[in-house]
């Protein structure tokens, strides 16, 4: 499933209309439609039957003076027609309406009054009688350009605060920026979002899973692929399970040998984790590069990870020197000096995949741009987004400030312009994780909605997210594709574990995560 802009969805439907496949007015009455029947199924179920006066649901449609306006319209005379008692009232003004929005008001007329301009300075009357059902944000949807109006924005806080039954946004709660998720107005929470033919970036990322509530993607008749769109991170576009499920016949060396290197003693414990992950999403082997004061420490603790010493960046060059080693993992408890950076560089030097993380990441905040100068087109840097602001001032700055323009700059936009200048794949930690490669693919997974995965918020999880994607590496995937599919098990497996999850149990959940995949 892509995730549009509003600009790609415009794009789709121009395309469509252009093309003979159907009219803006079908579209709008598809998308309508859509609303009406899932409102009517949740809050009526599905009776399409006139409710005995005073005791069925009712519903306020609010309209705005566009096409999201015209949807609202349809939704309200399909309401009206399976028994609803329907109020409207549109904000704006209704004679600069598109033509297709002007029909479908006109239809509404025919059958329903419309409460035009309550107010004195144009804002609709806040007028909402105790008990209603539905409240349906029809205003702007993903067409806004600007803040919401600070009047039209206290408005929507005050029905919320009558506490209706539900508040539907159509295609997008109003105020909300499609692009980038992120708020330039107070909005109340909603409870249920309908969008149409695919979602929005902003449905996913920012404040977007927050405000919209439930989301539910209605089918309206398009069938146009957008090149450049992101992608949801999930199991059918990540082509999973058959991309993880090994074959019978396959020797260990067939998927991979990942090495992680770890720091001093004492401070193994983020690359033993790191090493768990590897191991557990398929590579054929993994041995933990360490110090020799850390050898000890670090054969206690581990089985199936081999352990091997090394002595400054020589030492890891020796061990390098093992052409059977195909992925690297360097960061998780590496340490932030000269040495660490040394030891980056002998890694980088191999031109092998490589993930880098944490200290192996913040042992450059200080010169950034010489590790951008040895970075290649192999490496997957996994930042979180204290690391990514010092890598990256500049960006994290700019998606830092307050929204003052739509659309607004996106935690996609950041990490795009992150990795032009890093030329490497990046991926950017956070409930909404965002996935790009030099290529121009992205991916955007996000802990929400149905998947939501709050116990990830423990110490370590992210090392072993970073040896999830070397693993996975080492297995043969490309770096955007190896990063995405990390960041998709790291979610699963902390679903299937459950409340209570530390990181050392992540590792453990994947088995019945790819049982339940069918790998």
């Amino acid at each position: 499933m892509q995730l549009l802009t509003s600009r790609q969805m415009r794009d789709a439907e121009r395309f469509a209309i252009e093309n003979g496949h159907a009219s803006g007015r079908t579209l709008m009455e598809r998308a309508g439609c859509g609303v009406a029947e899932e409102i009517d199924r949740r809050w009526n179920r599905g009776s399409g039957t006139p409710p005995e006066s005073g005791t069925g649901p009712d519903a306020l449609v609010l309209c705005g003076p566009g096409n999201n306006g015209g949807d609202g319209f349809v939704v309200a005379r399909l309401l009206r027609e399976r028994g609803w008692p329907v109020r409207v009232q549109i904000y704006g003004d209704p004679d600069r309406m598109p033509p297709d929005a002007k029909t479908n008001l006109a239809a509404w007329e025919k059958v329903g009054k419309v409460e035009r301009r309550g107010g004195a300075d144009g804002h609709p009357v806040a007028v909402v009688r105790s008990g209603c059902t539905v409240i349906v944000d029809a205003l702007f949807g993903t067409g806004l350009n600007r803040p919401l109006d600070g009047k039209l924005a206290s408005y929507l806080e005050e029905l919320r605060d009558r506490s209706p039954r539900a508040m539907v946004a159509v295609d997008l709660p109003s105020g909300l920026c499609s692009d980038s998720g992120r708020l330039m107005n107070s909005l109340p929470e909603f409870d249920l979002t309908i969008t149409f033919h695919a979602p929005k970036l902003g449905h996913y990322l920012a404040d977007g899973p927050a405000t919209c509530g439930e989301l539910h993607v209605h089918p309206i008749g398009l069938d146009v692929p957008t090149p450049g769109a992101a992608s949801l991170a999930d199991a059918p576009n990540l082509d999973l399970p058959a991309s993880i499920r090994k074959l019978d016949g396959q020797h260990k060396y067939e998927h991979g040998h990942v090495l992680v290197v770890s720091g001093p003693a004492g401070k193994g414990g983020a690359a033993r984790l790191a090493a768990s992950g590897a191991l557990r999403t398929g590579a054929g082997l993994v041995s933990v590069a360490c110090p020799e004061a850390a050898l000890a420490e670090n054969a206690a603790r581990l089985d199936a990870v081999m352990v091997r010493s090394f002595s400054g960046a020589a030492g890891l060059e020796r061990i390098l020197a093992d052409a059977r080693i195909n992925a690297l993992c360097a960061g998780p408890g590496l340490g932030t000096g000269d040495d660490a950076r040394q030891l980056v560089h002998a890694l980088l030097e191999t031109g092998r995949p490589l993930v880098l993380d944490a200290d192996a990441l913040g042992a450059w905040s200080a010169r950034p741009d010489a590790l951008f100068g040895k970075l290649h087109q192999h490496v997957v840097l996994t930042p979180h987004h204290g690391e990514f602001a010092r890598l990256f001032a500049d960006i994290a700055a700019r998606l830092g400030a307050a929204a003052s323009a739509w659309p607004a700059y996106s935690k996609l936009d950041a990490v795009r312009d992150a990795v032009r200048r890093a030329g490497c794949t990046i991926l950017l930690k956070g409930a909404d994780t965002v996935v790009s490669s030099p290529s121009g693919a992205a991916f955007v997974h996000a802990a929400a909605y149905d998947r939501g995965a709050p116990w990830l918020a423990t110490a370590g999880s992210g090392d072993v997210l970073s040896g999830m994607a070397a693993g996975l590496l080492a297995r043969g995937f490309g770096e955007c594709k190896a990063a995405a599919t990390a960041a998709f098990l790291h979610v699963e497996a902390a679903r299937s574990f459950g409340p209570g999850l530390v990181a050392e149990d992540i590792s453990g959940a994947l088995p019945a995560v790819f049982r339940r995949l069918g790998a």
